[in-house]
């Protein structure tokens, strides 16, 4: 019988050979594992549904007539497999489990978060790609039937300047034209939350990718159509570029 010393041999030699992450290496080690002793359910031949669909396959495998799940989550099978050990057919068919399709979106997010151990930006992404696959919300709207704009840029600047491009109305207005908000609430740092001008608002995320670089993302929500989403995600484009100009001039 493998001892767990003896499988995490076996994980490390896959991720050398393969180049995965440990997560996705066990995970691939797992499922061949599960496939082999899977047993037949009764009357069809086919596998018996398995346990834990993190740890192991589903049971019939896909064909070319099931719909491209990536195409329609809105992001690739290898970028979801690589972060959360488990492709789009494997994390719907968990969902559908427990009628995930029946839950509010927080709830399917804290469920993917708790009992799979998901960080938590990752588990909104497999909740919102989850809910675009069962119908429940399109690309870039939102369950309530809002819809949202989401734009994102590395930028060359620390995490502290650009919170307070973001945080300081002297500052923002340096680079934010064409509309105003005003600041809600803030973790220094790490997030803010606007009120554009229109009502609607305007989410910032950020992350320090070392001592001078930051990933912004930006999320502008409780948009009335998708025009007014399309829109306002060029307008995003256009300003974090500004924002990046802004800053690299600053340096000069």
């Amino acid at each position: 019988m493998t001892t767990q010393k003896d499988f995490k041999r076996l994980v490390r030699g896959r991720m050398q050979k393969t180049g995965e992450s440990y997560t996705a290496a066990r995970a691939s080690l797992l499922a061949q594992s599960a496939k082999r002793k899977a047993p037949s359910a009764e009357g069809n031949g086919t596998h018996a549904l398995p346990v834990d669909p993190l740890t192991t396959v589903t049971a019939n495998a896909p064909t070319s007539s099931q719909p491209d799940l990536a195409k329609i989550a809105g992001m690739s099978d290898a970028k979801l497999k690589e972060k959360t050990g488990c492709t789009w057919e494997r994390w719907v068919w968990a969902l559908d489990q427990v009628n995930a399709q029946a839950w509010p979106h927080r709830e399917i997010a804290q469920y993917v978060h708790d009992k799979y151990k998901v960080p938590g930006w990752w588990a909104q992404n497999v909740t919102v790609g989850y809910e675009r696959i069962r119908g429940l919300r399109e690309k870039g709207q939102r369950r309530s039937g809002s819809w949202e704009a989401a734009k994102s840029k590395t930028i060359a600047a620390a995490v502290g300047t650009i919170f307070k491009s973001f945080k300081q109305p002297k500052l923002r207005s340096k680079w934010l034209t064409g509309g105003t908000a005003v600041v809600r609430t803030s973790v220094p740092n790490k997030s803010l939350r606007l009120t554009w001008e229109d009502g609607s608002s305007v989410e910032v995320y950020l992350v320090a990718k070392g001592r001078s670089k930051t990933l912004v993302a930006i999320q502008h929500t409780r948009l009335p159509n998708r025009d007014t989403a399309n829109r306002m995600k060029a307008f995003w484009a256009e300003h974090l570029e500004a924002l990046a100009t802004h800053l690299e001039s600053k340096k000069e």
